[in-house]
């Protein structure tokens, strides 16, 4: 299959060319750290940052959160993918 942007750069404005399914965990570092996540299905999402802090986002089936997440936390709810 023809890519007509493949010696582009992969830069954070543009689109995403990796997905993979996240397992919420309190231990497991995401690696490497995705730009987005993406909500399968409603509930909420407990993103903690390179610093240690945790925050718990409400989402509904489709919203996407423009983190760059250190952990998906063991407390979230909703089913997510990390975009790269």
């Amino acid at each position: 299959m023809a890519d007509n942007f493949q010696y582009d750069r992969v830069g954070l404005a543009g689109p995403a060319v990796r997905q993979r399914a996240v397992t919420p965990s309190d231990s497991t570092i995401l690696d490497p750290m995705p730009r987005a996540i993406v909500a399968l299905t409603a509930g909420n999402v407990v993103i903690q940052d390179g610093a240690g802090t945790s925050v718990t986002y409400p989402v509904l089936a489709g919203d996407r959160l423009d983190f760059r997440a250190y952990r998906i936390m063991a407390a979230t709810t909703a089913t997510v993918v990390a975009w790269e």
